[in-house]
């Protein structure tokens, strides 16, 4: 019964994220990835952005306290982002 229950929830804590990069081509330019890590180990989720969005997403990810993704619709959802003063 509870593994239909894990299987329901749709959006998750992110606990950890672990980052990649790996070569294309040799010589050519490589692809980054992000594995999320939801709600410690119950779930995982690898994100492939452009290079640009990498860039932010560290930015977000550092700035951010909670973030949340929902599985359903593969959305990042970040907590409050301190807007500086």
């Amino acid at each position: 019964m509870s593994e239909n229950v894990e299987r329901n929830i749709m959006v998750r804590q992110v606990t950890d994220v672990h980052a990649n990069w790996s070569e294309q081509e040799r010589g050519g330019p490589g692809k980054f990835s992000y594995q999320l890590i939801l709600d410690n180990g119950a779930e995982e989720y690898a994100i492939r952005p452009e290079a640009e969005d990498a860039d932010v997403l560290i930015e977000l990810f550092k700035a951010t306290g909670t973030i949340y993704f929902d599985m359903e619709r593969k959305v990042l959802i970040f907590g409050s982002i301190p807007l500086g003063g």
